[in-house]
């Protein structure tokens, strides 16, 4: 059971696990906790369980109200997301312990996936990390309007279909392979998003496209890297814009994403043979974006389904969290 922060030593520094009991082996990561807080001279560790009313958000703010020093998060990038939210404007660290088949921030941050015994020691013996926090406002048909968080990416036409097509119980059991299918799907959706947006303020622009994506860091799954200009802290959202009408447009969007994003783009050399964008695919960067759509769409959240949208406003808040990584792996 959790201690009472009041009968807790005031001069300890104590951590909190919020936890998906149906992605992580609790048993394992309660036991090398104990190692850990033992050996790092931490109070001890309290435990708060999501479920599916409260992806996150509920377990976050429990553990908040306990005075925690540092959360670390045992789930999918659903929970990430979710507990970031909460962590907002709270002088409190994350520590990721990635669990399912994303773990998209920890890929952007280049932290150890398959090791559950490293990623706690990290957190325990770590350094912090200012990062950027994604936020977004989203609109509904019926004008309400709501507030998120996101760390990865938003995404609104294809990327959002795909996902409303993937099988849960597929990608449990065969991981990202589940999306191909759900590719094959949403690609037979042939109508295209009627939209004007407007970035940093500037002037409004209107475009029909397949997909657009905002995203705070570059990096998919299978080393896809998407946005080859995003970093996590550069204070700026990198945005995509897919205009697909024919198959040498889907050809031209997998030969820049596949060839020169994945692989030109990651030496110095290989990023000065880049060529411009072309036209079914384009690229914009800043610190604040802002679109209206002629009808609601599908949008998601770091890989999660939020309903439709019919206008969204997002922006940066630079280094609005931080996070735990190994010691040193900032030099």
């Amino acid at each position: 059971m959790n201690e009472p922060a009041a009968e807790r030593s005031t001069t300890s520094r104590v951590a909190a696990v919020v936890y998906n009991p149906i992605k992580v082996d609790l048993a394992a990561i309660q036991a090398a906790v104990r190692v850990e807080e033992s050996a790092a001279g931490w109070g001890e560790t309290l435990w708060f369980e999501t479920s599916e009313d409260d992806p996150g958000q509920g377990a976050t703010e429990r553990a908040l109200a306990e005075g925690v020093t540092m959360i670390v998060v045992a789930g999918g990038d659903g929970t990430v997301r979710a507990v970031a939210e909460a962590v907002r404007g709270h002088d409190v660290a994350l520590a990721l312990l990635p669990s399912g088949t994303g773990n998209l921030l920890a890929r952007n941050l280049k932290l150890t996936l398959d090791d559950l015994e490293h990623s706690i020691h990290s957190a325990f013996t770590g350094e912090d990390r200012r990062i950027d926090l994604g936020m977004i406002e989203i609109r509904r048909a019926d004008s309400q309007v709501d507030q998120h968080s996101f760390l990865v990416m938003a995404g609104l036409g294809l990327d959002a279909k795909m996902l409303a097509h993937t099988d849960d119980e597929l990608k449990a059991k065969i991981g990202w392979l589940a999306y191909v299918k759900a590719i094959a799907l949403a690609l037979r959706d042939k109508n295209r998003l009627r939209l004007r947006y407007a970035l940093d303020g500037g002037a409004v622009r209107s475009i029909r496209a397949h997909t657009v994506i905002v995203g705070n860091c570059g990096s998919l799954q299978g080393n896809v890297l998407l946005l080859p200009d995003a970093a996590v802290d550069d204070g700026r959202l990198d945005i995509v814009l897919m205009r697909p009408e024919t198959f040498f447009h889907w050809l031209q969007i997998v030969t820049k994403i596949v060839w020169e994003n994945g692989v030109l783009s990651r030496t110095r050399l290989g990023r000065s043979m880049r060529t411009k964008d072309v036209n079914a695919l384009n690229y914009i960067k800043g610190e604040r974006f802002t679109l209206k759509l002629s009808r609601a769409e599908k949008i998601e959240l770091d890989g999660d389904e939020f309903g439709e949208a019919v206008a969204i406003r997002t922006w940066i808040e630079a280094k609005g969290l931080t996070v735990r990584v190994p010691g040193g792996s900032q030099d």
